[in-house]
């Protein structure tokens, strides 16, 4: 049997948000260290990688590894019906058919609770390679955010290019160019912050739906942190009070090249 509670359906409704419009139907493998979940996105350009650890929950119980397809727009749907603030239990029997979801209100006077079918999906994991990057960069999730909505009115695509004092954003498009310059900030205020840690200068373009996407997690912590080497997909992740959400995107190829 698997049963996981959490404090607050706020988190695990930001967590659903932050995913459902790159990926459909996934596999939650739930273990005894936590619940995970890595998905393409359907052009496979992108890959999500989710992580909740067992010992973040309030309860965590895990008798033996499951797989749980879900359907992520029908979770959307039924976890909307939570209060924010309410408690959220997931539970599921082993082999089960079904998962469920109860939501207790704070002055336990209201107790929902829901079914979510489960869907048999084909199971492929991904290993994702640990690897030194070049460059890190730990920022203001919001002022990341803000940066790619904002040069999304010029082009499709942002240039990041990094070395050990700055980070640059440029685009070229049809109406012109330009580029926003951020310079490293060891500041103690989150929103100011700019951590800058280069063995070796990068630059790589990237297409702007995707980090726009991705920027939806904006909203579970406070920074974001890059990882980038030259030719292999940028690292953008959110860490969060009980897990780490990331992602990966392929870099763009110059056409000139």
């Amino acid at each position: 049997m698997f049963e996981a509670r959490l404090k607050e359906a706020l988190l695990l409704k930001k967590v659903v948000e932050a995913i459902k419009d790159l990926v459909t139907d996934v596999n939650f493998e739930v273990t005894a260290e936590g619940v995970s979940v890595q998905a393409m996105d359907a052009s496979h350009v992108a890959l999500v990688a989710l992580l909740l650890k067992a010992s973040e929950f309030e309860e965590y119980r895990c008798d033996r590894p499951q797989t749980l397809g879900i359907s992520v727009a029908n979770l959307a749907k039924i976890i909307k019906i939570a209060a924010n603030d309410d408690a959220v239990v997931l539970r599921a029997e082993d082999d089960a058919s079904f998962v469920t979801l109860i939501f207790e209100g704070k002055t336990e006077d209201k107790v929902s609770e829901f079914t979510l079918n489960l869907l048999t999906l084909d199971s492929e994991h991904l290993g994702i390679p640990d690897q030194e990057y070049a460059a890190n960069v730990t920022m203001s999730s919001g002022e990341f955010s803000r940066i790619c909505r904002e040069l999304t009115q010029i082009t499709d695509t942002l240039n990041i290019s990094v070395d050990k004092n700055n980070i640059k954003f440029s685009v070229s498009g049809d109406i012109g160019g330009g580029s926003i310059t951020l310079k490293r900030n060891d500041s103690e205020k989150s929103e100011e912050r700019l951590l800058l840690e280069v063995t070796e200068g990068v630059n790589m373009a990237f297409a702007l739906r995707y980090l726009n996407l991705f920027n939806k997690a904006a909203s579970l912590g406070d920074t974001v942190v890059l990882s980038m080497s030259p030719e292999v997909p940028v690292v953008v992740q959110f860490a969060f009070e009980i897990g780490e959400l990331k992602y990966f995107l392929a870099p763009k190829i110059s056409e000139e090249a």
